[in-house]
């Protein structure tokens, strides 16, 4: 009998595939036949799952998408969680730290995200998810600012939006410095950094 194939599972191989050839050897190199290689696949395979490069572009974006938002989403979770006990100011560092490159792994996808950053200039077929993801963590950022500052503990008077704003290019710009910089700025630096601006927002403790 012939094998069953998963088009779900056979699609998150193919976008596995992306990911780490973009990741070894920059986006530029993921065309269907080294993608095919990679996974171990013909190249009519791929083009079964997906009608062409810029389809599976956006797809594999998507994959890395929900890498990232799934590592937040257990952070996200304790901290706004209104039952949450501890420190509010420390679950919120660990929070916005997730989206930073603090060891190989994430410093790794980063990359791999800035590549898409800089194809979608040129793409724009990749906006769109580019646009999501950015959108995700703004409402991210606005929300953890908004339930800080019902609790209390911002600074009163503070305009939300333009902090929002600011934290989340505070967050990009670690990033950036961090991939392209990684003897330079690591993980206990990106740190420091968010924990001194998260402070200059809060209240000060007695």
């Amino acid at each position: 009998m012939p094998k069953i194939v998963d088009p779900v599972e056979r699609r998150q191989a193919v976008a596995d595939a992306v990911l780490r050839v973009a990741a070894r050897e920059g986006l530029e190199h993921a065309s269907l036949r080294n993608v095919a290689d990679e996974a171990g696949l013909a190249i009519g395979s791929v083009r079964h799952y997906f009608a062409g490069s810029s389809e599976l572009m956006i797809f594999a974006m998507g994959e890395l998408a929900r890498r990232i938002e799934a590592r937040i989403h257990t952070h996200a979770a304790a901290l706004l969680n209104p039952t949450a006990t501890g420190d509010r100011r420390e679950r919120t560092l660990q929070l916005l730290a997730e989206t930073l490159p603090l060891d190989a792994e994430r410093r790794e996808e980063a990359g791999v995200w800035l590549s898409f950053v800089t194809a979608a200039r040129t793409r724009p077929e990749l906006r769109g998810r580019l646009a999501k993801m950015q959108a995700g963590l703004d409402e991210l950022v606005h929300r953890v600012l908004l339930e800080t500052d019902r609790a209390g503990a911002l600074i009163p008077g503070l305009d939300l939006t333009v902090e929002t704003r600011r934290l989340s290019a505070l967050l990009d710009g670690l990033t950036l410095q961090a991939v392209q910089h990684p003897l330079l700025v690591g993980p206990d630096e990106l740190c420091a950094v968010l924990r001194h601006h998260l402070d200059s927002l809060a209240v000060a403790r007695d």
